[in-house]
C-alpha cells in the first residue's frame, strides 16, 4: 500500500492491500476501496462508497458526494463502482437518493472521461464509455457496452440502450434504443451501430437483421406498430439483438415522454 503522507484517511475507511493514493486526496469514513486500485492526487471519495478492485481514479475526481437534488434530506445512500473501471480527471459521481432506490451504480470496466458527470440513482452497466463532459441526469440507465460521446446531455429517467452510440453534442431527451447510432438536438436514430456490433462479436447475420429493423422502424413511413409487425412477419426477431430491441421499445412505451424509466416515478 502506498499512501502519500498528505492524504486524509478518516477512521473507519476500509482500504485493501495494494491500494495507492496520491497527494492531498481525502478518503471518507464509510468508504471501502478494493485491492490494486490507484487513486491519483486531490481525489475525494466520500459517503457510503464502495470502489472495486484495480480501478484507476484520476486527479480531482469526486466520488460519492451528496446528490444534487433539492429533495435529498441527508439520509444514508450509496455509490458502488465495479472492478477495473477508469474515472478520469475531475469526473463527478453522486450517491443515490432514498426516492431513487438509495444507490448509484457504475459497473465493471467502465471508462468515464474527464469532466463527465453521473448524477444520483444512475445505473451504468459493464463496459460503458462516457467521453469528456458527457452529463447524465438523475435516474438514467446506460446499458452494457453503450458509448456516449463528448458534450452529450442525457435527460433524467432516460435509458441509453445496449451497444448504442450517442454522437457528440447531442441532447438525449428520450430513450436511445440499443444497437443504434443516436445523434442530434433533440437526438434521433441515424442508423445501426454496425461498428459497435462488430466489435462486440455479433454475427454478420444478426447485424444485417438489426440494420433491416432499423430501416423499418426509423427510416420508413411506417408507424412503429406496423414496422414491428413487419419485423415479426419477416422473422427478423430470430436475431437475439432484434428481439432485445423490440423488448426495449415495449419498455419505453410503459413510461412517458419516450422514457421508459419515467414509470419509476409511480
Amino acid at each position: 500500500m502506498a499512501i502519500h503522507p498528505t492524504v486524509t484517511v478518516h477512521e473507519g475507511a476500509d482500504i485493501a492491500d495494494g491500494v495507492s493514493i496520491g497527494a492531498y486526496s481525502v478518503i471518507g469514513p464509510n468508504v471501502k476501496i478494493g485491492p490494486g486500485t490507484l487513486i491519483r492526487e486531490r481525489v475525494t471519495v466520500a459517503g457510503q462508497t464502495l470502489v472495486g478492485s484495480e480501478c484507476r481514479i484520476y486527479t480531482g475526481a469526486v466520488l460519492g458526494s451528496d446528490p444534487q437534488d433539492l429533495k435529498y434530506d441527508g439520509k444514508d445512500t450509496a455509490l458502488v463502482i465495479g472492478d477495473r473501471s477508469v474515472i478520469r480527471e475531475y469526473c463527478t459521481v453522486n450517491k443515490g437518493t432514498q426516492g431513487g432506490g438509495g444507490m448509484t451504480r457504475v459497473g465493471n470496466e467502465c471508462l468515464l472521461m474527464a469532466y463527465s458527470h453521473v448524477a444520483h440513482d444512475c445505473v451504468l452497466e459493464d463496459n460503458v464509455i462516457m467521453a469528456n463532459v458527457a452529463e447524465l441526469g438523475g435516474h438514467v440507465l446506460v446499458e452494457r457496452g453503450a458509448s456516449i460521446a463528448g458534450l452529450v446531455g442525457v435527460h433524467h429517467f432516460a435509458t441509453v440502450g445496449r451497444l448504442a452510440f450517442v454522437g457528440g453534442m447531442s441532447r438525449v431527451n428520450r430513450d436511445a434504443p440499443p444497437f443504434m447510432i443516436t445523434q442530434g438536438n433533440p437526438a434521433r436514430v441515424r442508423g445501426a451501430n454496425v461498428v459497435g456490433l462488430q466489435r462486440a462479436g455479433v454475427s454478420r447475420q444478426s447485424i444485417q437483421a438489426v440494420r433491416q429493423a432499423c430501416r423499418l422502424l426509423y427510416h420508413s413511413a411506417l408507424p412503429q406498430e406496423s414496422a414491428i409487425e413487419k419485423i415479426l412477419s419477416e422473422g427478423l426477431d430470430e436475431s437475439e439483438e432484434v428481439k432485445y430491441l423490440l423488448a426495449f421499445l415495449e419498455r419505453t412505451k410503459k413510461g412517458q415522454m419516450g422514457r421508459g424509466r419515467e414509470a419509476m416515478r409511480d
